[in-house]
Protein backbone atom coordinates (compact mmCIF):
# COMPACT_ATOMS: atom_id res chain seq x y z
CA UNK A 1 0.00 0.00 0.00
CA UNK A 2 1.22 3.53 -0.79
CA UNK A 3 1.65 5.59 2.11
CA UNK A 4 2.36 8.94 -0.23
CA UNK A 5 0.06 11.20 -0.62
CA UNK A 6 -1.76 11.80 -3.60
CA UNK A 7 -0.33 14.00 -6.64
CA UNK A 8 -1.89 17.43 -6.94
CA UNK A 9 -0.22 19.76 -9.58
CA UNK A 10 -0.83 23.11 -11.12
CA UNK A 11 -3.39 21.81 -13.45
CA UNK A 12 -5.31 20.24 -10.73
CA UNK A 13 -5.15 23.48 -8.67
CA UNK A 14 -6.36 25.27 -12.30
CA UNK A 15 -9.05 22.86 -12.31
CA UNK A 16 -10.30 22.73 -8.46
CA UNK A 17 -9.82 26.97 -9.19
CA UNK A 18 -12.50 26.91 -12.39
CA UNK A 19 -15.32 24.77 -10.46
CA UNK A 20 -14.72 26.77 -7.37
CA UNK A 21 -15.74 29.73 -9.50
CA UNK A 22 -18.52 28.29 -11.26
CA UNK A 23 -19.39 24.55 -11.14
CA UNK A 24 -21.29 24.50 -13.87
CA UNK A 25 -18.51 25.08 -16.27
CA UNK A 26 -18.31 22.53 -18.74
CA UNK A 27 -15.00 20.55 -19.00
CA UNK A 28 -14.30 22.14 -22.44
CA UNK A 29 -14.58 25.54 -21.12
CA UNK A 30 -12.11 24.44 -18.26
CA UNK A 31 -10.16 22.66 -20.90
CA UNK A 32 -10.05 25.40 -23.22
CA UNK A 33 -8.48 27.73 -20.00
CA UNK A 34 -6.12 24.93 -18.95
CA UNK A 35 -4.95 23.52 -21.83
CA UNK A 36 -6.28 19.62 -21.76
CA UNK A 37 -9.19 18.26 -23.64
CA UNK A 38 -12.71 17.65 -21.64
CA UNK A 39 -11.94 14.44 -21.57
CA UNK A 40 -8.22 14.98 -19.47
CA UNK A 41 -10.27 17.17 -16.99
CA UNK A 42 -13.13 14.78 -16.07
CA UNK A 43 -10.51 12.38 -15.70
CA UNK A 44 -8.49 14.66 -13.65
CA UNK A 45 -11.64 15.99 -11.67
CA UNK A 46 -13.41 12.37 -10.83
CA UNK A 47 -9.60 11.39 -9.39
CA UNK A 48 -9.67 14.58 -7.12
CA UNK A 49 -13.07 13.44 -6.04
CA UNK A 50 -11.91 9.54 -5.59
CA UNK A 51 -8.74 11.07 -3.34
CA UNK A 52 -11.38 13.86 -1.63
CA UNK A 53 -10.08 16.78 -3.30
CA UNK A 54 -13.40 17.93 -4.73
CA UNK A 55 -15.99 17.08 -2.34
CA UNK A 56 -19.29 17.78 -3.80
CA UNK A 57 -20.61 20.66 -6.01
CA UNK A 58 -23.62 23.02 -4.66
CA UNK A 59 -25.77 25.38 -5.51
CA UNK A 60 -25.07 28.88 -3.69
CA UNK A 61 -28.22 30.95 -3.05
CA UNK A 62 -29.32 34.27 -1.51
CA UNK A 63 -30.57 32.86 2.20
CA UNK A 64 -33.71 35.53 1.91
CA UNK A 65 -34.91 34.10 -0.77
CA UNK A 66 -35.32 30.85 1.07
CA UNK A 67 -36.96 32.42 4.51
CA UNK A 68 -33.88 32.93 6.25
CA UNK A 69 -33.68 36.73 6.88
CA UNK A 70 -31.98 36.82 10.09
CA UNK A 71 -28.38 35.47 11.14
CA UNK A 72 -26.16 35.25 14.03
CA UNK A 73 -22.88 33.79 15.27
CA UNK A 74 -23.52 32.59 18.75
CA UNK A 75 -20.11 31.61 21.11
CA UNK A 76 -20.85 28.38 23.05
CA UNK A 77 -19.68 28.13 26.54
CA UNK A 78 -20.06 24.34 28.25
CA UNK A 79 -19.43 23.20 31.71
CA UNK A 80 -16.40 21.32 32.05
CA UNK A 81 -14.86 19.75 29.18
CA UNK A 82 -16.91 19.31 26.47
CA UNK A 83 -16.34 16.39 23.56
CA UNK A 84 -16.47 17.82 20.37
CA UNK A 85 -18.56 14.92 19.21
CA UNK A 86 -21.49 15.64 21.78
CA UNK A 87 -21.35 19.06 20.95
CA UNK A 88 -21.53 17.94 17.02
CA UNK A 89 -24.64 15.31 18.21
CA UNK A 90 -26.47 18.98 19.85
CA UNK A 91 -25.77 20.83 16.46
CA UNK A 92 -26.76 18.48 14.16
CA UNK A 93 -30.47 18.82 16.05
CA UNK A 94 -30.65 22.34 14.82
CA UNK A 95 -31.34 22.71 11.31
CA UNK A 96 -31.22 26.43 11.87
CA UNK A 97 -27.07 25.82 12.16
CA UNK A 98 -25.76 26.66 9.10
CA UNK A 99 -22.07 26.03 10.34
CA UNK A 100 -20.48 25.31 13.76
CA UNK A 101 -16.78 24.39 14.97
CA UNK A 102 -14.63 24.16 18.10
CA UNK A 103 -13.00 27.56 18.30
CA UNK A 104 -9.97 28.18 20.48
CA UNK A 105 -10.37 30.93 23.37
CA UNK A 106 -12.34 31.47 26.21
CA UNK A 107 -16.04 29.89 24.10
CA UNK A 108 -15.85 26.13 23.42
CA UNK A 109 -17.78 26.54 19.85
CA UNK A 110 -19.12 29.01 17.48
CA UNK A 111 -22.35 28.73 15.71
CA UNK A 112 -23.45 30.29 12.59
CA UNK A 113 -27.37 30.70 12.69
CA UNK A 114 -29.75 31.15 10.70
CA UNK A 115 -33.46 32.08 11.02
CA UNK A 116 -36.85 33.24 9.62
CA UNK A 117 -36.59 36.20 12.24
CA UNK A 118 -35.57 37.39 15.70
CA UNK A 119 -38.41 35.47 17.19
CA UNK A 120 -37.36 32.26 15.44
CA UNK A 121 -33.42 33.17 16.56
CA UNK A 122 -34.45 33.36 20.32
CA UNK A 123 -36.55 29.98 19.95
CA UNK A 124 -33.53 28.41 18.18
CA UNK A 125 -30.69 29.65 20.85
CA UNK A 126 -33.60 28.71 23.79
CA UNK A 127 -33.73 25.23 22.30
CA UNK A 128 -29.25 25.65 22.38
CA UNK A 129 -29.24 26.79 26.16
CA UNK A 130 -31.60 23.92 27.12
CA UNK A 131 -28.66 21.37 26.98
CA UNK A 132 -27.54 20.39 30.08
CA UNK A 133 -24.04 21.20 29.46
CA UNK A 134 -24.01 24.42 28.10
CA UNK A 135 -23.25 27.25 30.75
CA UNK A 136 -23.79 30.35 28.34
CA UNK A 137 -24.07 31.94 25.19
CA UNK A 138 -23.39 35.06 23.75
CA UNK A 139 -24.87 36.00 20.41
CA UNK A 140 -23.35 38.53 17.64
CA UNK A 141 -26.58 39.46 15.23
CA UNK A 142 -24.93 39.83 11.38
CA UNK A 143 -26.05 43.52 10.17
CA UNK A 144 -24.76 42.86 6.68
CA UNK A 145 -21.83 41.37 4.66
CA UNK A 146 -19.15 43.25 3.76
CA UNK A 147 -17.74 40.30 0.81
CA UNK A 148 -21.17 39.51 -0.51
CA UNK A 149 -19.81 36.76 -2.46
CA UNK A 150 -18.20 34.93 0.11
CA UNK A 151 -19.52 31.39 0.83
CA UNK A 152 -20.38 33.05 4.34
CA UNK A 153 -23.03 35.21 2.97
CA UNK A 154 -24.86 32.31 1.14
CA UNK A 155 -26.93 29.45 2.19
CA UNK A 156 -26.60 25.53 1.19
CA UNK A 157 -29.19 24.46 3.57
CA UNK A 158 -32.71 25.17 2.90
CA UNK A 159 -35.22 27.11 5.57
CA UNK A 160 -37.38 25.58 7.96
CA UNK A 161 -41.40 24.91 7.24
CA UNK A 162 -41.51 23.98 3.52
CA UNK A 163 -39.27 26.64 1.96
CA UNK A 164 -37.34 25.19 -0.59
CA UNK A 165 -34.76 22.59 -0.44
CA UNK A 166 -31.83 23.48 -2.43
CA UNK A 167 -29.43 20.90 -1.46
CA UNK A 168 -28.36 19.06 -3.74
CA UNK A 169 -25.50 18.14 -5.82
CA UNK A 170 -24.93 20.16 -9.37
CA UNK A 171 -22.35 17.88 -11.55
CA UNK A 172 -20.88 20.05 -14.24
CA UNK A 173 -21.38 19.69 -17.75
CA UNK A 174 -20.82 16.91 -19.50
CA UNK A 175 -19.88 17.72 -23.35
CA UNK A 176 -21.33 15.46 -25.37
CA UNK A 177 -19.04 13.20 -27.11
Amino acid sequence: MNSRPASFDELDRKIVTALMANARTSFAEIGAAVGLSSTAVKRRVDRLREIGVITGFTATVRPAALGWRTEAYVEVYCEGAAPPRRLAEVVRNHPEIAAAMTVTGGADALLHVRARDVEHFEEVLERIRQEPFIRKTISVMVLSHLLPDSPEAGVSQPAPDGAADVRRTVEPRSDPA
